[in-house]
């Protein structure tokens, strides 16, 4: 089922293109797309969606594409949130094919505006890698996500297809304590769930080292007068929002 959606990501996005549009795919199928261990069974799972991101001065030509392509769009949904996020049915399955525009925001928000120009397929790893940190209640499919990633990229100092930049990283946690707060508190656990694991001692080890250089170039960057004062308060102010529990959508709503 996964190649399925691989492929029906890899012909939307060339479609989009073809009509210079800006199209990227995050969540799982990115996942897979970049990281072999994906199909290892201690760190598969089950994808039944497909995400996107695109740009929201395009969002009309956008929704002409999808629907020109046979996709049922949720009319009301993308009237009222048509700025923010688009939202189609896949005609013979009924899955969801989710379009966020502009802005990542879940329990922290993200400007991906000119990040889309990184990669031709997806977000850049380091923003793909940075929607499962940034999740608060964070669960065993994004532990699985984080490491795969971690299994097959190193954490560089630069910007590539496939590198993860820390660089970049560390500086979005300077700016921000929240995030911050959330990240490495992540990162640590996902170590514990890493050992728990069947992988490999070798891979277990290479994932050890790659969050634990990530940890340390967070924890050096030097922080803003914002990121200070946000600390003082630590955790008796609540640090991340609360992302909007999913509605319920009949199909073609």
């Amino acid at each position: 089922m996964l190649e399925g959606l691989l492929k029906e990501a890899v012909e939307l996005i060339k479609e989009s293109a073809k009509r210079k549009l800006v199209l990227r795919v995050f969540g799982g199928v990115a996942v897979e797309y970049h990281c072999p261990s994906f199909q290892l069974p201690c760190l598969n799972r089950e994808v039944a969606d497909i995400d996107f991101f695109g740009l929201s001065k395009q969002s009309p030509q956008l929704e002409k594409t999808f629907i020109d392509l046979g996709y049922i769009p949720a009319v009301k949904f993308n009237i009222y949130h048509g700025a923010k996020r688009l939202l189609f049915y896949e005609p013979k399955t009924n899955g969801k094919r989710d379009i966020f525009l502009d802005f990542f925001e879940m329990c922290h928000r993200f400007d991906f505006r000119k990040r889309l120009a990184v990669s031709d397929f997806s977000i850049p790893l380091s923003d793909l890698l940075m929607t499962k940190l940034q999740i608060v209640e964070i669960n065993v499919r994004d532990y699985k996500d984080i490491i795969s990633i971690l299994v097959d990229h190193e954490v560089s100092d630069k910007e590539s297809e496939e590198e993860i930049n820390c660089n970049y990283i560390a500086n979005l946690c300077a700016t921000d304590w929240g995030l911050y707060k959330t990240s490495t508190r992540n990162l640590e656990w996902t170590k514990s769930y890493l050992e728990k694991t069947e992988l490999g001692t070798d891979l277990k080890a290479r994932v050890n080292e790659r969050m634990r250089k990530l940890i340390k170039e967070i924890d050096e960057e030097p922080k803003s007068a914002k990121w200070k004062l946000r600390g003082l308060i630590g955790e008796r102010m609540s640090w991340y929002d609360e992302p909007e529990a999913p509605k319920v959508m009949k199909l073609g709503e």
